[in-house]
């Protein structure tokens, strides 16, 4: 997600109020059929990043050097990316720092898994858009690499996920199911590619079956139950994701169960009375997470909304919400970091921009915007003329 396009693409892609019913969940095909002139900026960055895909071979699971503790390479392999070796203790186990990534993490799956799901998401759309069965066939062909075929898939577990040199032998934590939040994404982009005769019922079926035994693996896994029980952002990750592969796989009642708890195990939880998430505060890297945890918040809640749900405007009775959330974050927009009186030690105009882009998302749910005022100048005219196919 290193361009223009992706990073809005990702983020912002959501279904806006009064959209079409679809199994599209997060996406608004609306506005995406508006663009089919091929004419808006939008479309035109979608296209030139499918036509960069279209001639890359994306690397699986199989092409890590590494060999996971289990001994198949076709589990899924990847590293604390905050962990660095000790300097007092060289060969001992990994210490941590925490917001300072090491670049050890790139030798292993997880860039890999990443660059999967951005390929099948952007071939997707370059499929709706132009009807071009290139593109959708190159999307199937890297679905079918990464999780179908018997010589290059990707076994459904994170049984190795963020492992830790030196400490719990090699095993994989809750935080590595994260990892996979890009599926979120990219089975939006599966939907898009119902149409394609390139497309046959068997792939469709095949990937059921994958995200039906990942989210089993989810929901009965010592690693998936660490992962549901984190109280921070790992936590709203995780029900989001296994909300969107319940839906995918046909498991609605999977879904309305995560969505209903949704409140009172995330929101109440993860939010105080005043706004804050103290969770999240504590990090080094304050505002980024603070704001990352508010977009799986509204992923959520974009989601629940398909379903007739409100998770937007719920409330506690001493006043723990989601706009109290976002009341507490707006008052550091456009500030310098100096007036941060926590830790934020890099990308601070970055995260800015991130911010206003979940403000820009959170007015979708208002009956008139309330949060212009602070992304008007942080969102530039040519990003705006890319969102406009994304509500």
């Amino acid at each position: 997600m290193k361009n223009l396009f992706f990073n809005v693409f990702i983020s912002l892609f959501i279904l806006s109020a009064g959209s079409l019913q679809s199994q599209t969940r997060l996406w608004n095909l609306e506005k995406l059929n508006q663009s089919k002139s091929l004419t808006s900026e939008a479309a035109k960055l979608v296209l030139k990043d499918a036509d960069k895909a279209l001639s890359t071979s994306i690397s699986t699971v199989m092409d890590k050097e590494t060999v996971p503790p289990s001994g198949n390479k076709h589990d899924y392999l990847s590293a604390g990316k905050y962990w660095w070796p000790d300097p007092k203790n060289p060969s001992g186990p990994y210490i941590r720092k925490d917001g300072v990534i090491n670049s050890e993490v790139d030798k292993f799956d997880r860039a890999n898994l990443g660059n999967t799901a951005k390929s099948v998401t952007c071939l997707s759309a370059a499929y709706y858009l132009t009807s071009d069965e290139r593109y959708a066939a190159k999307a199937i062909e890297n679905l079918r690499i990464w999780f179908l075929n018997p010589q290059t898939k990707m076994n459904p577990n994170m049984n190795f996920g963020q492992t830790i040199p030196g400490r719990n032998d090699g095993k994989g934590r809750g935080e590595g199911i994260i990892d996979t939040y890009s599926f979120v994404e990219m089975l939006e982009g599966i939907e898009l590619l119902k149409k394609s005769s390139k497309f046959t019922p068997d792939d469709r079926q095949d990937l059921i079956s994958w995200f039906n035994a990942y989210l089993d693996w989810m929901m009965t896994s010592e690693i998936g139950y660490e992962e549901y029980n984190a109280k921070n952002n790992h936590g709203t990750a995780f029900d989001v994701q296994a909300t969107q592969y319940a839906l995918f796989v046909g498991k609605e009642e999977i879904a309305r169960k995560y969505i209903n708890d949704f409140a009172a195990r995330r929101i109440f939880t993860q939010i105080e009375p005043d706004g804050s998430q103290p969770l999240e505060l504590a990090r080094t890297t304050a505002l980024g997470y603070s704001t990352f945890n508010l977009t799986h918040i509204l992923d959520m809640c974009f989601i629940a909304k398909t379903l007739n749900i409100d998770l937007f405007n719920v409330k506690s009775n001493d006043g723990r919400s989601i706009t109290k959330a976002i009341d507490f974050l707006t008052q550091f927009v456009g500030k310098p970091i100096s007036q941060f009186p926590y830790k934020q030690i890099k990308d601070w105009d970055g995260v800015q921009k991130k911010l206003c882009w979940q403000l820009y998302r959170a007015d979708k749910f208002l009956p008139k915007p309330v949060y212009e005022k602070y992304y008007r100048n942080k969102i530039s005219d040519s990003d705006k003329e890319v969102s406009l196919i994304l509500y």
